[in-house]
C-alpha cells in the first residue's frame, strides 16, 4: 500500500437474500470507517465481492470478475481488493483464491464480518494482506452496524446455518451448523426498524421452521411470528426459507390467525419422486408433501404456494422426472426457482454415479419451464377483476409498482408518489410474472 487514505467503497453481492443482508452489515461497517458508497466499481478505492457456491454458474461469475480486478490493481495500487462469503469458506477455495489471485489484500468467508474493522486497519496499517477462515460463527453479531439496502423493507436474520445436509447441497459446510438467535434481540431489531418507519421485514434463515431448537425454552417460529406481529409500526412479515418436513400445525395455524404475516409460502420440493428424494437426503416423501399442501390450502385457502426445483439430480430417470411433472400440476405452484443440478465439491452427490449430461438435464428443464410457466399464467389470471393490497416499491413518472401479500409483483398508473405505503389497486389484466392493475379511489 502506498498509504493513500480509502474514501469510498464498492460491494458486488452474488447470492441469496442471506448474502444481500451480510452485505448490508459489511456496508454499514465501511460507512463506520467514513467511507462513502460510489456508484460505479471503478471510482471505489475499496472493493469487496461477496460471494455465492451453491451452483458452478454463481462461482464462474466471481472468477471473471476476480480475473478484471488486476488491471485495476495496476492501474491503482493503493485500491484494497477483497472477496468473502461462500466461496472462501472453503478451505481449498480459499487457498486458491490466496495462490491465483495474490493482488486480493483480504480474504475471509462467511463467520467473521465481524472482525472486518481490524481486517482494513491491517491492510493499511501493516500493509499486507488478510487471510483468515473461521470453522464456525463466533457470536450473533448483535451490535453489527447496517446499511440497509431499502427505506421501508427489511431483512432480518433469526438464524445462520443449517443442520440438514440435503446431499447436493454446500450451505451446512459454508453457513455452518444452525444458530438461532435470541427471540428478544429480534424483537428488539424490529421494533427499532418499525420506528425507523420500516413496514414490511423478511425474516431470514437457512431453515426458519426450526428457529429456536438450540435455544433455552426452545421458543419456536410460530410464536415468534405472533411476538413479531404486536410490534406497532410493522405491516407486512414474510419469511425463508421454510423446510417441508419442519411445517408444523402450529405455525399453519399462526400463518392464518395472523393477519400481518403474508399470505404466501415458498416450500422448495426439489423433486417428486421418492427414490430421488431419498437420495437428496430430503426427509419426507411426496405423499407428506401433498399432505402438506393439502393441510395448507385448507388453512390459507388464498395462499401462494412456490417452490424449488432441481432436474437431473445423479440417477433421475424419466420416470422419476415424469412424478415431479405430476406433482407441479397438483400442487399448481404460483411460481418455482428451476435449477439443473450442479455438483459442488465435498457434498456426497457430488461422487454419485450416473451423473446427467448437461444436454438431457436442459431439455428436461425446458420441458418443466413451459409447464411451470403455463401454470403461474393460469394463477395469475386467477385475479383478474379482483382488488389487492398492494405495498408500493417504486415510483416514477406516474408509474408505480408493488406486491401483493402473495407476492405478486403489480404495476399501475399513479399521479402521485405512493412509495412505502399500502394501497388496494384492481387487477385488469395477467402476465406469466406479473400482474396489471388501476389504482382505487380511496388513494
Amino acid at each position: 500500500m502506498a498509504g493513500r487514505t480509502p474514501k469510498t467503497y464498492y460491494i458486488k453481492t452474488y447470492g441469496c437474500q442471506m448474502n444481500v443482508r451480510d452485505s448490508e452489515t459489511i456496508a454499514g461497517i465501511f460507512q463506520g470507517l467514513g467511507l462513502a458508497p460510489a456508484q460505479d466499481m471503478t471510482e471505489a478505492d475499496v472493493i469487496l465481492v461477496n460471494t455465492c457456491t451453491v451452483r458452478d454458474k454463481a462461482e464462474q461469475k466471481v472468477y471473471g470478475l476476480l480475473g478484471r480486478f488486476r488491471e485495476l490493481k495496476e492501474e491503482n495500487p493503493d485500491l484494497i481488493l477483497g472477496i468473502c462469503g461462500c466461496m472462501p469458506q472453503q478451505r481449498e477455495v480459499a487457498k486458491h483464491l490466496r495462490s491465483r489471485y495474490p493482488y486480493l489484500d483480504i480474504i475471509i468467508g462467511t463467520h467473521n464480518l465481524n472482525q472486518l474493522t481490524a481486517y482494513m486497519q491491517q491492510v493499511l496499517n501493516e500493509r499486507r494482506q488478510v487471510f483468515e477462515i473461521w470453522e464456525e460463527r463466533a457470536s450473533e453479531e448483535l451490535a453489527m452496524p447496517a446499511r440497509r439496502a431499502g427505506k421501508f423493507k427489511a431483512f432480518v436474520n433469526i438464524s445462520w446455518g443449517c443442520n440438514n445436509f440435503c446431499t447436493y447441497c454446500i450451505v451446512p459446510y459454508v453457513r455452518g451448523r444452525e444458530k438461532s438467535r435470541e427471540p428478544q434481540s429480534i424483537l428488539e431489531e424490529i421494533t427499532g426498524l418499525a420506528k425507523e418507519g420500516f413496514v414490511e421485514i423478511t425474516l431470514l434463515g437457512q431453515n426458519v421452521n426450526s428457529y429456536g431448537k438450540d435455544l433455552p425454552g426452545k421458543p419456536d417460529f410460530a410464536r415468534l411470528l405472533k411476538e413479531i406481529s404486536a410490534i406497532p409500526g410493522i405491516e407486512r412479515i414474510r419469511f425463508m426459507t421454510s423446510h417441508p418436513k419442519d411445517v408444523s400445525e402450529r405455525l399453519i395455524a399462526a400463518m392464518a390467525a395472523l393477519p400481518k404475516v403474508c399470505n404466501h409460502l415458498h416450500l422448495p420440493l426439489q423433486a417428486g419422486s421418492n427414490r430421488i428424494l431419498g437420495l437428496m437426503n430430503r426427509g419426507y416423501t411426496r405423499e407428506h408433501y401433498m399432505n402438506l399442501v393439502r393441510k395448507i390450502r385448507s388453512a390459507l385457502p388464498e395462499i401462494a404456494l412456490t417452490t424449488d426445483i432441481i432436474v437431473g439430480f445423479p440417477g433421475e430417470t424419466e420416470a422419476d422426472f415424469q412424478a415431479t411433472l405430476e406433482i407441479i400440476e397438483q400442487v399448481r405452484f404460483d411460481s418455482a426457482f428451476t435449477f439443473m443440478y450442479s455438483p459442488r465439491a465435498g457434498t456426497p452427490a457430488a461422487s454419485m454415479e450416473e451423473q446427467l449430461a448437461q444436454r438431457e438435464m436442459g431439455e428436461r428443464l425446458q420441458r418443466l419451464i413451459a409447464v411451470q410457466n403455463a401454470i403461474s399464467l393460469a394463477r395469475n389470471q386467477e385475479l383478474v377483476g379482483t382488488t389487492q393490497e398492494i405495498l408500493v416499491d417504486e415510483w416514477a413518472d406516474n408509474k408505480a409498482k408493488g406486491r401483493t401479500t402473495t407476492n405478486k409483483l403489480v404495476f399501475f398508473d399513479s399521479p402521485q408518489d405512493l412509495t412505502g405505503t399500502i394501497v388496494h389497486v384492481k387487477i385488469t389484466a395477467a402476465k406469466t410474472w406479473s400482474l396489471a392493475g388501476e389504482l382505487g379511489d380511496e388513494a
